[in-house]
């Protein structure tokens, strides 16, 4: 049984032992693959941040955030990331989280979600993506620092909220 609630402070060690293993792939996120757990968990679950963790068996196995994209005039569009711990993939969280998110957004009232940046090389987040109705409306030419393949393109991935 899947459960995604708000994260707590003390899920921090988990979001951490998550966000470190994500992220230290260099494959991925923009996030420095060396970058400190004080750093990580600032970011993650910096004010204006809604943290959320997806529990699989009584075990953190996934974390998502959603924040508006932009202030001010661009509040209305949100932004998101998540985040499944290695030993939990293929296992649906990803999906699960992505579908929790879209619920979470249109309860919080934005119009729509934006992804800044997702790595093309990322198929299964592209993929992923694109079932829940994102679809690919940039493509920014080698602007992610792949840590094995070097210069890889990006996407910018935009879905409406206003399907209901």
């Amino acid at each position: 049984m899947l459960t995604i609630r708000k994260a707590q402070p003390a899920d921090a060690e988990a979001i951490w032992r998550i966000f470190h293993a994500v992220v230290a792939g260099g494959d991925t996120y923009a996030y420095d693959p060396d970058i400190s757990r004080e750093q990580a968990l600032a970011t993650w679950m910096a004010p204006g941040v809604l943290a959320y963790v997806a529990e699989q068996d009584g075990q953190v196995a996934g974390t998502y955030i959603l924040k508006a994209n932009q202030p001010g005039l661009g509040a209305h569009v949100a932004n998101a990331a998540f985040m499944v711990a290695p030993e939990a993939r293929s296992r649906g969280i990803g999906r699960a989280m992505g579908e929790h998110c879209l619920a979470e957004a249109r309860r919080l009232g934005f119009r729509a979600i934006q992804f800044n940046l997702v790595v093309s090389t990322n198929q299964a987040a592209v993929v992923l993506w694109q079932k829940l109705g994102f679809q690919i409306v940039g493509r920014l030419p080698g602007a992610f620092n792949h840590r094995q393949l070097g210069y890889v393109d990006a996407y910018v991935m935009y879905r409406s909220l206003a399907d209901g």
